[in-house]
C-alpha cells in the first residue's frame, strides 16, 4: 500500500535556519531516505518552496485565482514522501524515523488511492 507522508512545520522557523543548519537536517533525512531506497519502497519525495510562492485557484463560480496560500495556518505543508509500506503501523514507523531527523512540527499520513507514476522528469 503507498502511503503519502505529508510533512508539516512552521515555515517561518524552518527558513530561519542557516544553511548549515538546513545542511544538517536534510542529512539526518537522507539517511532515512537511503535506507527505504534500499528496500525499494521510496516513491517521490518533494521540498515545497515557500508559501510566499503558491498561487490559490478558489473553485468558485466563477474561479478565482489568488496570489499566496488558501490556508492562514501555524504550520505549512513543507513537503512530503510517498512510502510503500505493508500497512499503517509501517507507515507510522517510517514518519518517526523522519520525525527522528527533523524534529518539529507534523507528520499527516494518508492512504494513496490512486497510483499513476506520470512521465514528467525529475
Amino acid at each position: 500500500m503507498l502511503y503519502a507522508i505529508l510533512c508539516y512545520h512552521d515555515e517561518d522557523f524552518v527558513g530561519s535556519w542557516t544553511r548549515e543548519q538546513d545542511a544538517a537536517v536534510m542529512q539526518k533525512l537522507a539517511v532515512v531516505q537511503d535506507r527505504l531506497t534500499r528496500q525499494g519502497r521510496l516513491g517521490p519525495v518533494a521540498r515545497l518552496l515557500p508559501t510566499t510562492s503558491a498561487t490559490t485557484l478558489r473553485k468558485d463560480e466563477p474561479a478565482v485565482v489568488l496570489d499566496g496560500p488558501y490556508a492562514e495556518t501555524k504550520e505549512q505543508l513543507l513537503g512530503f514522501y510517498i512510502v510503500d509500506c505493508k500497512n499503517l503501523d509501517e507507515a507510522v514507523e517510517v514518519a518517526r524515523d523522519l520525525g527522528a531527523a527533523n524534529p518539529g512540527g507534523a507528520y499527516e499520513i494518508r492512504p494513496v488511492g490512486v497510483f499513476a507514476p506520470g512521465s514528467a522528469a525529475t
